[in-house]
């Protein structure tokens, strides 16, 4: 507006630190399906008028708001809460305002208590009462102004003490209702909650190598036994073909030895890629009947995804502008010195087709979202870039929000926390490492108590094949 004055300069309420939030609201807090989400934010104006707040909540699939009054904590700190019903994505706000008719009433009681007289306040009550009813629909709007009419007429006097009316619950509820926001706050931002099933806070999970039972009709034998000891979740490692060039034997040895498989995550080879079953474990229909007899015993599959190949996956001789090249024009295996992994080439997520790079590897997890799975372990996702996963998830999970991801990352704290952040459901952590009781339980309250609980999910695998924690 002119002269340089603000547009909302009768905005007197002021609304800071809204809780939770993750880095300024930038992501969503996790919640499963039932659980509560308790807001805060500290609220408050100049002077001495009574405030009223409320916590401004809906489900993605809503455009109305549904709110629910805030109260007063201590020392201008406002509390409130609401469940999460659906998966998906909810959003909350906060909203305040100076309640002038809680002020008015306030301010009447005390002067009630000091027995002085009120006949002047009554009269503004009433005109505060009249505008509510300009606002009200017509049955409480009648009643608004039947209750402004005794005041105004002050037939308080003829039997009904002024503070029963007055300040009684009727006409407060209804005040409530339909008081004047017209100068309200209203919190800048919309924060996101990201709603899972309850599989994303429990499940127990089982781990085995199809290869081990003769192949995935094997691993179908294998499921009244895991039902019976209680696990719900059944993890494979990569069930795709296995590359042969540099192919490693037992003990990571650089010779492979004959009727050596290799590693399941030397992804690829002529007989296929990411989107194939290895011939030595069955076929896609076996995956699809393991799938449905899983379901028999309320177990589902967990599949792992691991974005690497072999030197002799299809993605190497069609794409090898997604991989970088060394200076000989091969291209460059995995490395993490002085180790070695000449079976694994990772891909280049910094080439110049990044752009097809992604949706291949997306259409990755949607191939096996056909055939069934909600839930994928992913191998290594620190090594990728932190965009792709959050373009990626945000992508699948809009799709189907049932879906699970867990973030096999052991790394640095910040790493494995924004990974968190950017959407993978569950993540791997330090618990294999915590081995005294101090230690587990000084560990278990650091990822439990609020911030980090807002938004990592601490799956507590003991081990895993390639770590054995003492």
């Amino acid at each position: 507006m002119g002269n340089g004055l603000p547009e909302n300069g009768r905005r007197r309420v002021v609304i800071e630190n809204v809780a939770p939030q993750i880095d300024g609201g930038c992501y969503a807090i996790k919640r499963t399906a039932g659980e509560k989400v308790i807001v805060e934010a500290d609220i408050f104006a100049d002077g001495h008028d009574t405030l009223s707040a409320v916590a401004k909540f809906r489900h993605e699939k809503n455009s109305d708001w549904s709110e629910i009054e805030m109260k007063l904590v201590e020392n201008d700190r406002w509390r409130a809460e609401f469940t999460v019903e659906e998966i998906g994505n909810y959003f909350f706000t906060v909203e305040a305002w100076v309640d002038h008719f809680k002020s008015w009433g306030a301010d009447l009681q005390k002067r009630l208590n000091a027995k002085q007289d009120v006949a002047v306040d009554l009269l503004v009550g009433a005109n505060l009462i009249e505008a509510a009813a300009t606002r009200a629909r017509e049955l409480d709007a009648e009643t608004l102004r039947s209750f402004a009419k005794e005041l105004r007429e002050g037939q308080y006097e003829k039997g009904m003490p002024v503070s029963n009316r007055a300040l009684g619950d009727e006409l407060v509820n209804l005040m409530s209702q339909f008081s004047d926001r017209s100068h309200a706050t209203i919190c800048e931002h919309e924060f996101r909650v990201s709603v899972d099933r309850e599989r994303a806070r429990f499940g127990a999970w089982y781990e085995l190598f199809p290869r081990s039972f003769g192949g995935l009709r094997g691993v179908i034998e294998q499921l009244p036994r895991l039902a019976k000891m209680g696990f719900d979740v059944l993890y494979l490692p990569p069930v795709h073909p296995i590359g042969k060039s540099f192919r490693k034997g037992k003990n990571n040895n650089v010779k492979c030895e004959a009727g050596e498989p290799g590693s399941p995550w030397a992804i690829g080879s002529e007989e296929g890629g990411h989107k194939t079953i290895h011939p030595e474990l069955g076929t896609l229909d076996d995956f699809r009947e393991l799938i449905s007899h899983a379901k028999d015993f309320q177990i589902e599959i967990a599949l792992d995804i691991a974005f690497q190949c072999s030197p002799d996956h299809p993605y190497v001789r069609e794409h090898s502008e997604w991989f970088r090249k060394r200076p000989d024009g091969t291209i460059q295996y995995a490395e993490n010195p002085p180790k070695k992994y000449q079976d694994i080439v990772p891909f280049n997520f910094e080439c110049d087709d990044w752009q097809n790079l992604w949706r291949e590897l997306k259409s990755i997890f949607e191939f096996w979202m056909e055939q069934g799975v909600k839930i994928f372990r992913v191998d290594n996702p620190h090594t990728k870039t932190f965009g792709f996963w959050e373009w990626c998830i945000g992508e699948l999970k809009a799709k189907n929000p049932e879906l699970i991801f867990l973030s096999e990352a052991f790394t640095r704290p910040k790493v494995m926390f924004n990974l968190a952040k950017l959407g993978f459901t569950q993540s791997y952590n330090y618990f294999p490492w915590r081995n005294t009781k101090d230690d587990i339980e000084s560990y278990l309250t650091e990822i439990t108590q609020p911030l980090v609980a807002d938004f990592l999910r601490a799956n507590l695998w003991p081990n895993t094949p390639d770590i054995l924690t003492q």
